[in-house]
């Protein structure tokens, strides 16, 4: 009779023990933080910007290239070679979010902007060195501006870290071009970004850019 009851009183020891643990563990799972950053979904806008910014990064190679050919000068050769690693950076991360693109041929353009202000560039670049320097300065400043306004309102980590990049390598191509033009005696006037970012960057050192 003893052991009997010795073993009710173990059985209901168990019981309560038993309603506690899953008690507490009910009340740890409200504690839980998911870290969702290496899942982050781009929206319908980082898509577009990203379609975009292939291209546009398409146009500074293209006209380079074709610059580079006419004038042969190495400024214009080594810029378009930065282009195409700013392209890659963008493929790539079409490619990581299953978005489908298609990279035309030298010197088109699905973008119909983009298409004329290559068809512009390069009858404007084969005028003089002076006017090819400034259809370069020209292609950074509208990249500076159109990334800035795609990093303003985007939250992706993914594509801020590759647009800012992008950004810091417009820069220090805009004030490789700048210094050309300057040498040659002449100046560039902003024309997308405000001259007040213009001459902060100018006034500031080349860059290291990741």
């Amino acid at each position: 009779m003893k052991k009997l009851r010795l073993f009710h009183a173990m059985s209901i020891i168990m019981l309560i023990f038993s309603i506690i643990q899953l008690s507490s563990c009910s009340d740890d799972n409200d504690d839980i933080i998911y870290d969702d950053t290496t899942s982050q979904v781009l929206s319908d806008a980082d898509k577009s910007a990203l379609l975009f910014m292939l291209e546009e990064e398409k146009l500074a190679r293209d006209t380079y290239s074709y610059l580079s050919n006419l004038w042969s000068i190495n400024q214009f050769a080594n810029i378009r070679n930065s282009e195409q690693t700013h392209m890659n950076l963008v493929e790539n991360l079409l490619i990581q979010n299953n978005i489908d693109y298609t990279v035309q041929p030298v010197g088109v353009f699905n973008n119909q902007d983009l298409q004329n202000f290559y068809d512009q560039f390069v009858i404007d670049g084969a005028v003089s060195v002076a006017e090819a320097m400034q259809i370069g300065a020209t292609i950074e400043d509208l990249d500076i501006k159109d990334l800035q306004d795609f990093l303003d309102v985007t939250t992706h980590l993914d594509l801020i870290a590759v647009f800012e990049t992008l950004q810091c390598g417009s820069r220090n191509h805009l004030r490789s071009f700048v210094l050309g033009i300057e040498n040659g005696g002449h100046t560039y006037v902003p024309q997308f970004i405000t001259q007040e970012e213009f001459n902060i960057i100018i006034a500031s050192s080349q860059e290291q850019c990741n």
